[in-house]
């Protein structure tokens, strides 16, 4: 392993040098109890801050930049020996990263990530030139009231424990999160944050819900399952980012379809090139695994089923879902040509009030089953949506069906190739009030067929 022993040796000097006033620095102290003749002897603040210590040298500040402009600056910590883990947000818009440990001042930069959770918005990075030993990860979910503790930069020999404890794990913003009554920074976003065991539970941040700031911390397990998706060759940061390189693009231009593995069989289909920003999107989101385990969490008999909501993986039989996406849109790109159809692949939106522009969500999807319609009621779609049907787009809804309403509103990119009897499956279960099927039914994966 690659350490900086002189520098590492001196600080762990002066952490043996810690007082009884260490409990100080943290946010929320608690005065410890003095052992009785029941009660096993518990660790001193000083012993205490010598096994946190240990972990010093695994994290890091991350800054990321977009062609030598500053971007963004957090905490991050390794995870494996050259793996760090740090909130997929700070690195928006980068082309380049660096980190720089705790115990030294030397820079690193960042080779590329492994692996990205958008959902949890968690990536896995690797860097070079250096090797540490990783933070250790929790296994399972840490108990309520859990002691929580996170560390910051050593401060004049003295290493700051902030303290507080675990609330609760939650359905938080469409994730499943832990509450913490720990105060964290913006500099210390991404912080490991542990429990008493000297295990980390997670990597901590704050967000505001409901108007409220909330102290958060993404758990651990999701980190330890990112970390057997890594791949051992980094990507660029900018494949990070919304946009699709050209070269990408043509390369996808020649993808022969997608597999979609549901509950009730396979889907086979084939995305439209002239949508490239669609395409590339889906593509890009496939790769990350972003859609793996994700609800068909809306069905509507006469129209189709819909999946995609990245709320709906961890969500609850009560929990309200389909409003939570990758944390951007699309421009709406209406070909003429495309029609709703059965079998056609459209991509939903919020309503016209307050999407004047009409743009999409940046992951959801439906797959039109319809059904058959008259001459008087396209007629009357035509004089309410201001849209005039061609003769074969008329031929095709008279006869085949599908969802004549959406056209010329709507985004489509793509259509079922075969299965899509699994499709008109789906679409007859029964369903609550808010079209959510009564039994879950999952996307358990979707895979490019090259």
């Amino acid at each position: 392993m690659i350490f900086n022993r002189a520098k590492n040796s001196l600080f762990f000097l002066a952490i043996l040098g810690l007082t009884l006033g260490l409990g100080s620095c943290s946010s929320n102290a608690t005065k410890e109890k003095q052992p009785t003749k029941q009660e096993a002897p518990k660790k001193t603040p000083s012993s205490e801050g010598q096994s946190y210590a240990h972990f010093i040298p695994a994290l890091v500040k991350i800054e990321s930049f977009d062609k030598g402009r500053f971007l963004e600056s957090e905490t991050a910590f390794f995870v494996d020996q050259q793996t760090v883990v740090c909130r997929l947000s700070t690195l928006e818009n980068a082309t380049t990263a660096r980190i720089t440990p705790f115990d030294e001042e030397q820079t690193y930069t960042v080779s590329g990530y492994q692996a990205v959770d958008r959902i949890n918005n968690l990536v896995l990075l690797k860097v070079e030139g250096i090797e540490r030993q990783p933070i250790p990860l929790y296994a399972g979910i840490a108990p309520e009231s859990a002691k929580s503790i996170y560390l910051t930069k050593p401060q004049n020999n003295t290493l700051p424990l902030h303290r507080g404890k675990v609330l609760e794990f939650a359905t938080l913003s469409g994730a499943k999160l832990y509450r913490v009554d720990n105060q964290f920074r913006s500099k210390n976003y991404g912080t490991p944050v542990f429990v008493s065991n000297f295990q980390c539970i997670g990597l901590g941040f704050a967000e505001v819900i409901s108007y409220e700031n909330q102290n958060l911390v993404i758990p651990s397990t999701y980190i330890a399952d990112l970390l057997k998706k890594r791949t051992e060759q980094p990507q660029k940061l900018e494949n990070l980012q919304t946009k699709t390189s050209k070269a990408l693009s043509e390369a996808n231009s020649k993808i022969k379809g997608l597999l979609i593995e549901t509950d009730y069989g396979t889907i086979r289909i084939r995305l439209f090139n002239e949508t490239p920003e669609y395409r590339d999107n889906f593509i890009r989101l496939v790769r990350e695994n972003y859609y793996d385990s994700l609800l068909v969490h809306r069905v509507i008999k006469g129209f189709g089923i819909q999946s995609g909501a990245a709320d709906t993986r961890y969500a609850g039989p009560d929990d309200v879902v389909g409003w939570k996406g990758p944390g951007y849109s699309l421009p709406a790109h209406i070909v003429p040509t495309l029609f709703h159809k059965r079998g056609v692949i459209g991509s939903p939106r919020k309503p016209d009030r307050g999407n004047s522009k009409r743009r999409s969500d940046g992951s959801q999807y439906y797959i039109v089953t319809g059904r058959v319609y008259s001459d008087s009621e396209l007629n009357e779609i035509e004089q309410e949506n201001g849209h005039t049907f061609t003769a074969e787009q008329r031929r095709i809804y008279k006869t085949e069906g599908g969802a004549p309403h959406l056209d010329g509103t709507y985004t489509i990119f793509g259509e079922v190739v075969s299965g899509l009897d699994i499709a008109d499956r789906i679409v007859q279960q029964k369903t609550d009030d808010d079209f959510r099927p009564e039994q879950d039914i999952r996307v358990k994966k979707i895979s490019i067929i090259q």
